[in-house]
């Protein structure tokens, strides 16, 4: 195995730009900003600190050299009191420009900081009613008890309004490094004030048998290792392909810029190809915005599991800092992440983002049958950007692809521990599966929502619905052969929730209208999509309300600064219908403007005794296909491959 490792410190510098990454400087100036404003304390928390993008034509519009105006939006929260607060605070001009009060009741909570990770498990374990289950359940060793703090859902008191709520599941550990996902403690449920530090109900639906096999997955448990695999080297002895300057990437044509949040992870901005002596746009930005997990279990200690990792949780915080040769293999350039901590002091994540080439088999062949056998072929090439985050029991990657035929591609890597129960072992369950005597993986979604904000040649975009539909039998198909396609427009927001029908073929194609291809029609990028099923929990449950961009495959809005995240801004104790429902209700027109494309997808997951004790890599995602953007196939330019050695060129 060869590997090789560049980070930051290799990259050229270069002059700053407006939707470049924050810096730990402009993290630090918010928060002196806003202290000298009066506007923190020492129980002042940060659950989120954001920068504030510039609308998509003053960022088009920054040359080198032009002043940057760098504004951060912070979300703040009094640990004391509860009461929450978002601000814009102006770093460049050293002021805050706006502040306001969440209203958590209506609006929702902060997402959850990492400081009350340890105060739910501090109060549960403290709590007499939570020992008391425990000591019933035959559990004295409480040390190795973990009382896993959980977003707390749409879970309201009516005398507690406005409280900020988590609740608390228990599992528990053999020992010190045990896996706790292997001994679910079933039937009881901490909620948990975290602002008052104390249980306010608990739920004790009655004991179940803790499962005692151990879930170990290290090598040391599942020896002997195989002795039959080879060493694969993977070298690129001149070094990658692609160049970076600061946080603009540029290879095979594509140039694009990296960013990485606190709340989303990684964003690339200004996607662009290079076509002739110009760069084409195809997006403005592209980000994995939301992610939802939701279960079907039906007890009352179970029924609301359900997860918004990206709104509860904030998926770039919980990034890990990646290692060579495991997380990414060959020639590997990391890049750091600055984000802010729960005391708004800046932090930084090292090597959160891997970029690398991989070889990717045949792009294009053809074997000339009328010209003695001559043969041409390319062998594919693709560059990859990704990161990975661990929420709780699971590990995602996501992954951005770009191809060196104008492809974009997206997948996520869902890996980690499935969730986990008790039930009475050899019991049959209707919602899960037993994977271990007495341990039950339920039965759950993974939704995850990308943001496309489009800008295919140009910000005034269509989306069209295309279908492949059979054409009736009689003149214009007299064998019966003839299929054809039919194209609906997606042309009022009221229209801008879709569903895949793989029987159809659907996709949605992003035109521009003003822009034509030798064949005058317009050019576009076609989403492809791998759909799965949509939310499967009832409408009108808590999971279908606080979950609605679940409900359908694509939404098509009309882009506007303040439509960030498709399960609103503040989905941690939300009710539900913020976000995608509320920006769809019609009457605003989607035709030839400014167009963001949500796109839902991601596997209803039925475990497998073969996911246990940990999970294999389940795939899912989606591709953008130029679609007369390019006038032919943009790849003809590529070089012939030089085969090592002697013989043929290996296709795969």
């Amino acid at each position: 195995m060869s590997s090789c490792c560049h980070t930051d410190a290799d990259a050229a510098p270069a002059a700053p730009h407006p939707l470049d990454p924050l810096t730990a400087d402009e993290i630090s100036a918010a928060r002196r900003i806003l202290a000298e404003e009066g506007r923190v304390t020492d129980a002042t928390r940060f659950p989120l600190v954001l920068l504030d993008e510039p609308d998509r034509h003053t960022a088009d519009a920054h040359r080198d050299g032009d002043p940057v105006v760098r504004r951060l939006r912070v979300t703040l929260l009094d640990s004391l009191t509860g009461a929450a607060a978002e601000a814009l605070v102006d770093v460049t001009a050293g002021a805050v420009v706006a502040h306001r009060e969440l209203d958590t009741e209506q609006e929702g909570q902060p997402p959850v900081t990492f400081e009350e990770y340890e105060i739910v498990e501090q109060v549960v374990k403290a709590d007499p009613g939570w020992r008391k289950a425990m000591a019933e359940r035959g559990v004295t060793d409480l040390d190795l008890a973990v009382a896993a703090p959980l977003g707390a859902g749409p879970l309201r008191f009516e005398d507690r309004p406005g409280a900020r709520l988590m609740r608390s599941l228990t599992w528990l550990r053999c020992n010190a490094s045990d896996s706790p996902w292997a001994h679910p403690v079933a039937g009881l449920v901490a909620d948990v004030d975290v602002i008052e530090r104390k249980v306010v109900r608990l739920i004790d639906t009655g004991a179940v048998p803790i499962p005692t096999e151990c879930g170990r997955y290290e090598a040391e448990f599942n020896g002997p290792a195989r002795t039959d695999l080879r060493p694969l080297e993977i070298t690129q002895p001149e070094g990658p392909s692609f160049a970076l300057s600061g946080r603009l990437l540029t290879w095979q044509k594509w140039r694009f810029r990296i960013d990485f949040n606190g709340r989303e992870g990684l964003v690339l901005h200004q996607i662009g190809h290079e076509d002739g002596d110009r760069v084409r746009p195809v997006l403005h930005r592209a980000s994995l915005a939301e992610m939802a997990v939701a279960y079907a279990e039906p007890g009352d200690d179970r029924n609301w599991v359900a997860f918004l990792d990206a709104g509860e949780y904030s998926l770039g915080r919980n990034a890990n800092a990646l290692k060579l040769g495991c997380d990414c293999l060959g020639e590997i350039t990391y890049l750091d992440a600055v984000l802010s901590d729960d005391l708004g002091n800046p932090e930084t994540l090292p090597n959160a983002i891997c970029i690398h080439e991989e070889d990717y088999g045949l792009l294009w062949k053809h074997t000339d049958i009328f010209n003695d056998m001559a043969a041409e072929s390319r062998r594919a090439r693709r560059l990859v950007v990704s990161y990975i985050a661990t929420v709780g029991n699971y590990d995602y990657g996501f992954y951005w692809y770009f191809h060196q035929d104008g492809t974009i591609g997206f997948e996520a890597k869902s890996t980690g521990i499935v969730q986990t129960s008790a039930v009475e072992p050899g019991t049959a369950d209707a919602v899960g599966t037993e994977v271990a005597p007495g341990l039950l993986a339920p039965f759950h979604q993974h939704l995850f929502c990308v943001r496309l904000d489009a800008a295919v040649d140009g910000h005034a975009n269509t989306v069209e619905e295309v279908d492949v539909v059979p054409v009736p039998s009689g003149p214009d198909n007299p064998n019966g052969n003839v299929f054809t396609t039919r194209v609906t427009p997606v042309a009022d927001s009221a229209e801008g929730g879709r569903l895949a029908d793989p029987l159809a073929g659907r996709r949605w194609r992003i035109t521009n209208p003003g822009s034509l291809n030798r064949m005058g029609k317009p050019v576009a990028y076609t989403l492809v999509p791998q759909p799965g099923p949509v939310v499967l929990a009832q409408p009108d449950s808590a999971v279908a309300r606080r979950m609605a961009y679940g409900t359908k495959h694509v939404w098509v809005t009309r882009h506007r600064p303040e439509r960030r995240f498709p399960a609103g801004d503040y989905p941690n104790q939300n009710a539900g219908g913020a976000g995608l429902p509320l920006w769809t209700a019609g009457g605003e027109s989607l035709e030839d403007t400014e167009l963001t494309v949500w796109h839902t997808f991601g596997p209803t997951h039925l475990p497998r005794l073969e996911e246990w004790p940990v999970m294999p890599v389940d795939h899912s995602g989606f591709t953008l296909k130029p679609t007369g953007f390019f006038d032919r196939n943009p790849s003809l330019d590529l070089p012939k491959e030089t085969p090592r050695g002697e013989g043929h060129c290996h296709t795969a």
